[in-house]
């Protein structure tokens, strides 16, 4: 299961309603690719649901995930930060075992690999 945070589900919704898009079928699309420094890297987008997609429900949005994203993805909560140096969503991922310093990628302890995604 993926889900967001509050502040996070305030930031979707604000982002969908302000597009023409049918939110029904519209949602934040969840993934990872390889790359970075520490492996892999998280890819957050608005999309619409693709047949093979996973869908997660929370607050009221819909979540999507496919299915080679979800290994390295599951449990993750998605947050919306604002600071001095910018704002964005963040990803808390309880399968991070190590992440570069700037925090824009990540490795996973089983999966330190990545070859299809």
């Amino acid at each position: 299961m993926i889900t967001l945070s509050d502040k996070g589900a305030e930031k979707v919704h604000e982002f969908l309603a302000s597009q023409p898009q049918d939110a029904a079928i519209a949602g934040l699309r969840v993934g990872v690719r390889g790359g970075g420094c520490s492996g892999f890297q998280y890819q957050l987008a608005f999309d619409q649901k693709r047949e093979s997609d996973l869908t997660f429900e929370s607050h009221g949005l819909m979540l999507l995930v496919d299915r080679e994203s979800l290994p390295y993805v599951e449990g993750s909560t998605i947050d919306f930060e604002e600071s001095l140096q910018g704002a964005g969503f963040k990803v808390s991922n309880p399968n991070v075992v190590a992440a570069c310093g700037c925090g824009s990628s990540f490795r996973v302890a089983e999966r330190e690999q990545l070859s299809a995604v």
